[in-house]
């Protein structure tokens, strides 16, 4: 068996490795930013709404108003934060294609 083995991958050649893509800083932050602020968005966004109103503690409108401005504030933030983990391996996808 290990005649066998050796023969079978005595003629392949080694993998090459792939070129790595060029760095665009501008392409990469706008691609972290909307990757980030569409994923956060909808997940606040999904949160949000499962959560009930109750009828002693709702703000009424206004409150309304200032958890949308809180939920900006926290998708920018985790985006700027965060982003770059999830929008990797889809940026190194994308710019392969654009090749």
């Amino acid at each position: 068996m290990n005649s066998i083995n050796l023969l079978s991958t005595a003629g392949t050649k080694p993998a090459a490795p792939s070129p790595k893509p060029p760095d665009n800083p501008a392409l990469r932050k706008a691609f972290d930013q909307f990757v980030g602020q569409t994923f956060y968005g909808q997940m606040l966004q999904s949160m949000r709404k499962s959560q009930t109103k109750s009828a002693y503690f709702h703000g009424g409108r206004a409150e309304e108003v200032f958890t949308q401005q809180l939920d900006q504030a926290l998708t920018k933030k985790l985006s700027e934060t965060s982003a770059g983990k999830l929008s990797g391996p889809m940026y190194a996808l994308f710019t392969q294609q654009r090749k």
